[in-house]
């Protein structure tokens, strides 16, 4: 079984109580599909499902490996240098979130 070798880029262990949607995908008006957070630096983004794929945009341009779903009842992360789903048990919190405007 392969390992996660970027655990140690896990900075956020508390998620927010609340997220509004994907940052970029309410400043320009386009809907989202599920959400994720960036555990290095909080940042929110809209999943691969979802058109503009701000997650896995933000991972690549920031070199930020690991993200978690913070949709409702989820608790998985993935590495997207690792290509590898994990969870992080050290990383708590539940979001309350909007219903996504693509997705049910």
């Amino acid at each position: 079984m392969t390992a996660c070798s970027h655990l140690d880029s896990v900075e956020l262990t508390e998620l927010p109580e609340e997220v509004d949607g994907c940052p970029q995908c309410l400043a320009t008006g386009d809907p989202w599909c599920h959400l994720r957070i960036c555990l290095t630096c909080g940042q929110v983004g809209c999943c691969d499902s979802s058109p503009n794929r701000h997650a896995s945009r933000h991972a690549a341009a920031e070199s930020h490996p690991i993200m978690r779903s913070i949709q409702p009842g989820e608790d998985w992360s993935w590495c997207f240098v690792d290509e590898l789903a994990l969870r992080i048990p050290q990383v708590s919190g539940e979001p309350r979130i909007p219903p996504s405007p693509l997705c049910p």
